[in-house]
């Protein structure tokens, strides 16, 4: 298995996703928007969006007001004012420079900053690494690659400890599942 990525300061400018575009919401160009932050409308609270488009398009948005709305959130962009316009966001993933964003508390971390780390089970058996995570509607689960995939959901019942230092995650996770 490949070394964990390394974790050394030069990371200010590194792009940390916090959410993404799902879609138009309505006719007025307001769009739904699946926010990664804890708690979600903290999202909202950005004066400046940065938006990575499928098709490799960067543009910068200014949400105006947003809301909570079923289990997501819906907001109001500068400049988009038609479902077409709110259209071409879809798929876009909002991020912004880890540099922008405030300080983590104890025990927060963001996403990216678990990509490549060891998982393993509380019985130590490795698991693999944290590749990518995956937005489901139940609750976020973080894909693990190693002899096989385990898809363990991001709840604290599994997600036990992270070890940012040692390069580690412990799940609460049966590695025959």
């Amino acid at each position: 298995m490949p070394p964990a990525p390394s974790r050394d300061s030069g990371r200010e400018h590194e792009r940390i996703v916090l959410g993404r575009i799902t879609g138009p919401f309505g006719v007025q160009g307001w769009v739904k928007v699946a926010s990664f932050t804890d708690p979600p409308e903290q999202i909202l609270g950005f004066p400046c969006w940065h938006l990575a488009l499928p098709a490799g398009e960067s543009r910068e948005l200014r949400p105006l007001e947003g809301r909570r709305h079923g289990k997501g959130l819906v907001a109001r962009i500068e400049g988009i004012a038609d479902r077409d316009g709110a259209m071409a966001l879809a798929r876009g993933e909002v991020w912004m420079e880890r540099c922008d964003l405030p300080a983590l508390g104890k025990g927060e971390y963001y996403r990216a900053d678990l990509v490549g780390l060891e998982v393993v089970n509380q019985e130590d058996r490795l698991l693999g690494r944290v590749d990518h995570f995956l937005d489901l509607p139940a609750n976020p689960v973080m894909v693990v690659s190693g002899e096989r995939e385990h898809w363990v959901p991001l709840v604290p019942r599994h997600l036990r400890s992270v070890d940012l230092e040692r390069g580690r995650v412990v799940v609460d996770w049966d590695p025959d599942f």
